[in-house]
């Protein structure tokens, strides 16, 4: 998640021409390929029913035109059509790594709403994305109406506005930039680059900091105010996107900014413990608690350093849970389990007596986390030590599980998901520790992480 400093932030919470395809001019040949699965008989594989969960995200509202994003949660979550940025991009990177004609398809229709949604801000030309999107219609809490798609009747595109998702994160940024990189690999197409270079661009101008700790800054709230903190994790998401530029471009200035992202992320290091810091608040003090689970295996899967892989094995043991429908707050059907890890050290401490926020259930301590469950067993797959693919399947084992039983009768845009597709986003209600939960819903994230994980597709090696 992109804020890991202080509790109000969070990535939920703060706020190919060569290959001839463009979103905007889709054919119903196209079309048709971005609805395969969303209907009709249950896909038989796992991964292809993640897929076919991805299909009917992006497919849900197909009355509001071709350049679509994917809406990030189920209807039940209560986010309405929201499109995170960041979702989006691995949902990308997801469709990618299926390596077939349909997931390129489908890959460079979002890589072109991203570029849509870059140089179509309503207030902004200056390459930057907002945190989400909205993709659809909706009637608001407060009586109110939403009702465009993605692309609003002026040509801007539809930034969320309703849930304050206003503001631009660098760890946002760097995984649009990281997708559209990957895509413009893959493609050859100049315009997936072009938009990847703006993003690292914006980066280099918002980030950079000469602080003491060094690195780059969290970003910008929805009043386009800096915001102080410096994330271990999104420096990590800059070593791929800054490292892939510089081979994308072969320009070296892309080489030395990856440097003063790298710098930042090895002093977060604690060699006693053998797990990375969260970060700083003022650029100075490091922060030591809470300690998260993805800035121990993203730092594996962008670095590969045999001296830092030891982060690994610490989320294996310190963030482990077991979920059964006998713990506090619960929410798994009887008989079943679940085994994976949770999003930080403070989950293993919340108040179960307390509800996450307001309105919003009493968290269960040992609330599997399937997204980082998922990049966990990416990561141990990528190490290749004794045990690690062992452990890796039987991580996937049960986020296959969760895909199989959790989160039915679940909606996207109004409409019945595929059969038993999508991977929820925790296996009951969990507290971060940073201001905000996780919940039961079926997510874009999670399952895109999922694919990539079962596919064995680092997104974040250069």
């Amino acid at each position: 998640m992109t804020g890991r400093q202080g509790p109000a932030l969070s990535r939920r919470s703060l706020i190919g021409a060569g290959l001839g395809i463009s979103a905007a001019g889709l054919t119903a040949a196209s079309r048709q390929a971005f609805a395969a699965g969303s209907t009709g008989s249950r896909p038989a594989s796992a991964p292809a029913r993640g897929h076919a969960f991805l299909a009917a995200a992006v497919d849900a509202y197909p009355d509001h035109g071709d350049l679509r994003l994917t809406q990030s949660y189920t209807d039940q979550a209560g986010l309405f059509s929201t499109a995170f940025t960041y979702d989006n991009a691995l949902a990308l990177l997801a469709h990618l790594a299926a390596r077939t004609p349909a997931g390129l398809t489908r890959a460079a229709a979002l890589g072109d709403a991203l570029l849509h949604a870059q140089s179509h801000d309503p207030a902004y030309d200056d390459g930057r994305l907002r945190q989400a999107y909205n993709v659809g219609p909706y009637t608001f809490y407060d009586g109110s109406l939403q009702p465009d798609g993605f692309v609003r009747a002026d040509g801007t595109a539809n930034v969320g506005t309703q849930f304050g998702f206003t503001g631009t994160a660098v760890g946002d940024m760097a995984w649009a930039g990281i997708a559209l990189g990957a895509l413009a690999r893959r493609t050859g197409a100049r315009r997936f680059l072009d938009g990847a270079v703006r993003i690292g661009e914006w980066i280099e101008r918002t980030g950079r900091t000469d602080e003491p700790l060094g690195g780059y800054k969290f970003g910008v709230d929805g009043a386009n105010q800096k915001l102080p903190f410096t994330s271990t994790e999104h420096n990590t998401d800059l070593l791929c996107l800054f490292g892939r530029l510089a081979r994308l471009t072969g320009d070296r200035v892309w080489l030395e900014r990856r440097g003063r992202a790298e710098a930042f992320v090895r002093r977060m290091w604690e060699p006693a413990g053998g797990f990375f810091y969260t970060g700083t608040n003022d650029g100075v003090t490091v922060n030591r608690s809470p300690i998260p689970e993805d800035t121990q295996t993203w730092t594996h899967l962008a670095l590969a350093s045999r001296r830092h892989s030891r982060s690994l094995d610490w989320a294996v043991a310190e963030l482990a849970v077991l979920d059964h429908s006998g713990r506090t707050n619960s929410t798994v059907p009887a008989g079943q389990s679940y085994k994976g890890v949770t999003f930080s050290s403070a989950s293993l401490l919340a108040n179960e007596g307390t509800p996450i926020a307001d309105g919003r259930p009493k968290p269960d301590r040992n609330g599997v986390w399937f997204e980082g469950t998922a990049h966990l067993a990416l990561a141990l797959r990528d190490r290749g030590a004794r045990a690690d693919e062992a452990r890796a399947r039987r991580l996937l084992a049960s986020i296959e599980r969760a895909q199989e039983l959790l989160g039915d009768d679940q909606t996207v845009g109004g409409r019945p998901l595929p059969e038993r597709s999508g991977v929820v986003s925790a296996s009951s209600p969990l507290d971060t520790g940073f201001g905000f939960g996780y919940y039961p819903y079926r997510h874009t994230g999670a399952t895109a992480w999922y694919l990539m994980a079962a596919a064995r597709f680092n997104p974040l090696r250069v």
